[in-house]
């Protein structure tokens, strides 16, 4: 079973289509990515599915059960996003504690201070950090925190929008490889947006390289990594890249 399929899905804002026919499967415990340049689609795809652009037709499923177009809690225990911008995703007038309690206390799960405790670990903050206020961390604490705050329910399947780009070189390789140790301790599903190829690589096992919002191309990171892409548009991603898709 699929953990995220799309098929034949077009996603609008109000009269503009932005998203046309996009169709994609990515499997349990995969890790794949929409890439392309700003404008292409990819964070609409991601919002989409999370239920913040319910203008959209086709189909959606998570884990074989068709996606609905309004936020919903059951949905909230499966998939979970973490976005961009470390600094606007987290409330500023609320401690760590609060910012991660509150989805357990949305949904009833008891045990908050242990599961708080345990999570801020998972991520690698200490504990002092519990009690303090996004503005007395770092960028990189406080995206930790923001993907702290999208584990708390367990969920299976992360939509990682850019989760590096807000944060400077030298942190972002952190912040990957703390996403590839919870991804595997976890079994976590992501669907990634970047356009970044070497994220792409280090992160991931499949693209999708989106344009004009349209999927032109879908490879194994492989053929990232050996430049053998095979759309023109793909390979000028490639190219732009310097041809470097190692990294961190």
């Amino acid at each position: 079973m699929s953990a995220l399929s799309l098929n034949n899905v077009d996603i609008s804002y109000g009269d503009t289509k932005v998203v046309f026919g996009a169709g994609l499967a990515v499997a349990e415990g995969e890790s794949f990515a929409l890439v392309g340049e700003s404008g292409s689609g990819k964070s609409t795809i991601l919002r989409a599915i999370a239920g913040l652009a319910p203008d959209w037709t086709g189909d959606i499923a998570v884990l074989g059960k068709p996606r609905g177009k309004k936020l919903d809690k059951d949905f909230a225990r499966i998939c979970q996003m973490v976005f961009q911008d470390p600094y606007g995703s987290i409330h500023p007038r609320k401690t760590i504690d609060a910012t991660l309690s509150e989805p357990l206390a949305i949904h009833g799960v008891g045990n908050r201070s242990e599961r708080v405790e345990a999570m801020l670990v998972a991520v690698g903050l200490d504990r002092r950090f519990r009690f303090r206020f996004p503005h007395q961390l770092s960028g990189g604490q406080r995206q930790r925190v923001a993907i702290a705050r999208a584990l708390m329910l367990e969920p299976k399947i992360l939509l990682l929008d850019e989760p590096t780009s807000a944060l400077d070189v030298s942190v972002q390789a952190e912040i990957l490889n703390l996403l590839k140790r919870l991804r595997a301790e976890q079994n976590l599903t992501f669907l990634l947006v970047t356009h970044n190829l070497p994220v792409v690589s280090f992160l991931c096992d499949r693209l999708a390289v989106m344009r004009r919002g349209q999927i032109v191309e879908i490879a194994g990171v492989d053929k990232l990594k050996a430049g053998t892409l095979t759309h023109p548009y793909a390979r000028e991603l490639y190219a732009a890249s310097g041809g470097h898709t190692e990294g961190h």
